[in-house]
């Protein structure tokens, strides 16, 4: 079997022993992602890990933003005495106008404030815009560690590092200072699990070399883009491998010589028909757990937006549909996937409790 064809078989079971709820940014259906109030409500809701996705200051310091460019996700462009550092840089091939957290040191990003990404499809978010400061890598783990002391559970941590190569070159490699970080803290160094996880190839190979004693704890993650997209260090290495080629089984087994598990679009696990319904599910779980990886797909959203058309409510893109967002991630647990990043960590303990 390949990927891209479906599997007929009745629903498959996780490799995992337990499915996990991976609060992705947090809560961030619920808080302006990547503050610590939303990796708090995720917490508060169930979530297992909290995900966040790392970036570099000027001064080497890592922060949580979904990208190095800010000005989607903080106030920065409220700052006057900012507007000369606004430009345009080449990010993983792509031009990408704005604010970079490379030029800023850390005490100067802790005067901005985080704020709703989403505005359209979130508006409940903005009410929160102007309230929180961006963490850094060490104040999540402080933060977590403290709030799984406060509720008696272990919460794992699912970082991500955002565009390796990127910051390898302008001089702030960033794995290293990842691992550093982990080891610094007793609650990663000795007790919570960790996923490190990224969308290139290069440093997630690195990063096995590195692991040392951490390595029981810390497992990592191959993400998965579009098919026809490449890893961005296969792009500057001018190799041909595309994630189309990493999702057959010859590509598993290469990703299972360095990687735990894969954490693929969700449209790899169950693509949609013509008209946008849920279709069968493709071979890839069972593929990749027939190499010993777990299956961690992205990212299931609670707005009808972001939900297959024969699971839609009334409304518009904006309308929350929680039931048809429980709806669809329970699909996804019938196919046998092993954990699932989610913006409301809520709906997922649900789908797995399968509550009405």
């Amino acid at each position: 079997m390949t990927a891209a064809t479906a599997d007929a078989a009745s629903p498959a079971k996780p490799l995992a022993d337990k499915v996990l709820v991976l609060g992705h940014r947090g809560a961030s259906a619920l808080r302006p992602e990547h503050t610590l109030a939303s990796y708090g409500k995720a917490i508060e809701d169930g979530a297992d890990f909290v995900e966040p996705d790392l970036v570099m200051t000027k001064d080497g310091v890592l922060v949580a933003r979904h990208e190095n460019e800010i000005s989607g996700t903080t106030d920065v462009a409220r700052h006057p005495e900012f507007a000369a550092r606004k430009t345009t840089r080449t990010i993983d091939g792509r031009p990408v106008a704005g604010w970079f957290t490379e030029d800023f040191t850390l005490a100067e990003l802790k005067t901005l404030r985080a704020r709703e990404r989403l505005p359209e499809l979130r508006p409940g978010n903005t009410k929160f815009d102007g309230e929180f400061a961006l963490p850094t890598f060490d104040e999540i783990i402080g933060f977590v560690a403290a709030e799984s002391k406060k509720r008696g559970r272990v919460i794992g941590i699912y970082p991500e590092i955002k565009h390796s190569t990127w910051f390898k070159g302008i001089g702030l490699p960033m794995e290293d200072v990842v691992l550093a970080t982990i080891r610094r803290h007793d609650y990663t160094a000795k007790t919570a699990p960790l996923f490190i996880q990224s969308f290139e190839i290069g440093n997630l190979e690195y990063l096995r070399s590195k692991l040392g004693d951490l390595a029981p704890r810390v497992k990592l993650i191959q993400l998965l883009g579009e098919s026809k997209e490449r890893p961005y260090d296969c792009v500057a290495g001018k190799q041909p491998l595309d994630y189309a080629q990493m999702m057959q089984p010859q590509g598993l087994a290469a990703i299972a010589k360095y990687a735990d598990a894969i954490g693929p679009n969700k449209l790899s696990v169950i693509p949609r028909t013509a008209d946008g319904k849920l279709a069968a599910p493709t071979a890839l779980v069972a593929d990749a757990h027939a190499v010993k990886l777990l299956v961690h797909p992205w990212t299931f959203r609670p707005e009808n937006e972001f939900l297959p058309g024969d699971l839609h409510t009334p409304g518009t893109p904006a309308t929350r549909n929680d039931v048809g967002a429980v709806a669809e991630i329970r699909a996804y647990l019938d196919a046998g996937i092993d954990g699932f990043f989610t913006d409301d960590p809520a709906l997922g303990r649900r789908a797995l409790t399968r509550r009405p």
